[in-house]
């Protein structure tokens, strides 16, 4: 992981789908969960989503909060 890669977390929106245009990291876990089962998607979105379902499922989003209040 990259420290770049965690502020991308807090502004990338998803591109598709049923959360299309929500931030990556208020993306909730069931859904981070199903792309951890089903395969995340090639290139930078799927490292994105790999690393939040990473911090979403080890309870660390703490980490993304001082960030945000930047």
């Amino acid at each position: 992981m990259n420290p770049e890669d965690l502020q991308l977390l807090i502004t990338r929106t998803m591109p598709f789908g049923k959360y299309k245009g929500r931030v990556i990291a208020d993306l909730p876990g069931h859904y981070l969960a199903w792309f951890a089962r089903e395969g995340f998607p090639k290139g930078e979105l799927g490292r994105l989503l790999a690393l939040m379902h990473e911090i979403d499922h080890n309870g660390l989003n703490a980490l993304l909060e001082p960030l945000r209040r930047r």
